[in-house]
């Protein structure tokens, strides 16, 4: 049995990877749990690859899961999980997004997300037991809250979205213009949708999780401008400006920067000093700028635009902006005469 085993590692290994496990700052194991006797034996695995397992396979089969523990705060994370049995089929699903970031697949709340999955082992002939002809595969959707970053979620808590059958091998994709999250704001959900493959139940097969997995969905980013109106007149020295950002895309880069013209998209300005703020973290972020002493960035009166902008693997977006108009040389209308 642990020949066989060897072979269905790599199976088990693909099915994350979609999101690799970092190799710097993390740790990372598959646990195999023996069924229905509950027995664990776990195994430190690279990112890639394949190894043999200690233990064979039961009777009732065995899970695996993937989990990758974070060096500095030892969180972990389960990133997927396998079930190899006798009667069972094989099966491996995939989440991805236009974010390439591992370990755990994410995407914006605006953005689709994609799904792939491969059924192998359904077997047709009529005489075949019933856990052997088909599978069903399960969607759930579970919020974090307003705040929440997943950390400590019981995932038995999670809705089930929809379900279908699946009786032939093979791969399919699955594409999902938008997340089911639920949330008044659209734009603000945060959870993480999950994707799983189980057998069905028979006389030989208790109802099983053969393959899963999920990828986190953050909201969109938010930002305001406060200390200048639109439109506003400024003589003398410009105003101290508040930047507030609101839920910041793990991986982004924003800043608030300045042009010589009405507000219009793909403007390349000047970038103002101690606004760049550059997130490379696992969960979205917020912070309040305070700009001040960017006087020298403006070099002619007339119309100027203030804007915040954030890139994001998904492109650049425009979070807010002001325009007002800069008149600091003073005109003045007179005679001088004198009296003799």
């Amino acid at each position: 049995m642990k020949t066989i085993l060897s072979r269905l590692l790599p199976v088990i290994l693909a099915t994350c990877a979609s999101a690799p496990a970092q190799s710097e700052g993390y740790t990372n194991f598959i646990r195999q749990v023996q069924l229905p006797s509950g027995v664990v034996w776990d195994a430190t695995v690279a990112t890639s690859g394949s190894q043999l397992s200690m233990l064979g396979v039961d009777a009732g089969g065995s899970r695996f899961e993937l989990y990758t523990v974070e060096h500095e705060s030892f969180a972990s994370y389960l990133l997927a999980t396998a079930y190899v049995g006798t009667y069972v089929p094989l099966a491996a699903v995939t989440v991805r997004s236009e974010d390439p970031y591992g370990p755990i697949a994410r995407t914006r709340a605006d953005r689709p997300i994609y799904v792939d999955v491969v059924v192998s082992g359904l077997l047709t002939t009529t005489t075949a037991p019933a856990s052997s002809k088909s599978v069903k595969l399960l969607r759930h959707v579970q919020s974090y809250g307003n705040d929440g970053t997943g950390v400590g979620i019981d995932r038995k808590l999670a809705t089930l979205l929809s379900q279908a059958s699946i009786t032939k091998n093979g791969s399919q994709a699955l594409t999902y213009a938008l997340t089911s999250i639920p949330g008044s704001d659209r734009t603000k959900v945060r959870g993480e949708e999950r994707f799983s493959v189980y057998s069905v139940a028979d006389s030989l097969v208790a109802e099983t999780q053969i393959a899963s997995n999920y990828i986190q969905v953050w909201p969109v980013a938010s930002g305001t401008l406060t200390g200048m109106t639109q439109g506003q007149l400024i003589r003398l020295t410009l105003p101290v400006i508040t930047v507030t950002l609101s839920d910041l895309y793990p991986n982004s880069t924003t800043f608030v920067q300045v042009y010589h013209s009405d507000p219009a998209l793909g403007v390349t300005g000047s970038v103002v000093p101690g606004s760049a703020l550059v997130v490379n973290d696992a969960v979205p972020q917020s912070r309040v700028l305070t700009l001040e002493g960017y006087d020298a960035l403006f070099d002619n009166d007339g119309r100027w635009t203030m804007e915040i902008l954030t890139v994001t693997p998904f492109g650049t977006d425009r979070l807010a902006y002001v325009s007002f108009d800069i008149e600091k040389v003073i005109n003045v209308n007179g005679t001088f005469g004198g009296m003799e």
